[in-house]
């Protein structure tokens, strides 16, 4: 692989038990194609599910942001100048991460503020029901990301049965109860949101870092796509599911399992 970043983990394998900050600073400079971040919420609670927990909790909303900043900053460096970064977080923070992606990259290197509308989960009788994500796309260099726009199913009877270009809505369904893929990771992801995220904004080939990579969703959609997927995780329980599902995926490459 060539210099890759995968090469700088000590197993050799895709994936390692690390903190965000200590993986970053192992990073070559410009190596990297894609960062996909999936990090804690800042819910103010333990996320619990049978495969594994995570804390969730920090003392304020401003410590949250210095700790992501921290962890941002160190890792810009290790982008490409035709990379991007994505960060997926909730309507908790999103629009202070914004900021902070302002002040860290430029307000001239955002592209996009995707929203990932999954239909499950709860309502209230005191507002609407939140029923999405927000992920923050921002790139290196304006004039030279890379990107391939992610085509879906046209709904109008005029295009039926052709395909247009995705809009800033990913309206893809969470993970249910019964999915196949279902791993039983508190947040856990579906593989169909990353694998559209991956394929339009890493060039076949290229290095999809996940500094939080949990139960290994972007590692796994990268592999699957012909990309190199590199990740850690401070959680030793989540690594070890991230392997596995990842050694399975490359069994089957070509495919999404």
């Amino acid at each position: 692989m060539g210099g890759r970043p995968a090469q700088q983990w000590s197993d050799g394998g895709a994936a390692r038990v690390a903190d965000w900050l200590d993986a970053a600073a192992a990073l070559p400079p410009a190596s990297v194609d894609l960062v996909y971040a999936d990090p804690p919420f800042s819910t103010g609670k333990a996320r619990t599910g049978p495969a594994g927990r995570y804390a969730d909790t920090w003392p304020s909303l401003s410590g949250y942001l210095a700790w992501l900043r921290e962890r941002v900053a160190a890792t810009i460096p290790a982008i490409r100048p035709t990379g991007s970064i994505l960060l997926h977080v909730d309507w908790r923070t999103s629009h202070r991460v914004r900021v902070l992606l302002d002040d860290l990259l430029g307000p001239d290197r955002f592209v996009n503020h995707l929203v990932w509308s999954y239909g499950l989960g709860g309502s209230s009788p005191r507002r609407f029901a939140r029923k999405h994500d927000d992920i923050l796309f921002y790139c290196i260099d304006p004039g030279r990301y890379w990107f391939d726009p992610p085509r879906v199913p046209a709904t109008s009877n005029r295009l039926r049965g052709l395909k247009k270009k995705a809009t800033d809505v990913l309206d893809i369904p969470s993970i249910n109860n019964m999915a196949a893929e279902r791993t039983g990771y508190p947040t856990q992801k579906p593989l169909a949101l990353l694998d559209v995220l991956v394929r339009a904004c890493c060039p076949p080939g290229g290095v999809v870092l996940d500094p939080c990579c949990g139960s290994g969703t972007a590692l796994v959609a990268a592999a699957a796509a012909g990309r190199v997927p590199v990740g850690c995780d401070m959680n030793p329980r989540a690594v070890e599911l991230a392997r596995r599902r990842l050694l399975l995926a490359t069994a089957h490459a070509g495919s999404i399992p």
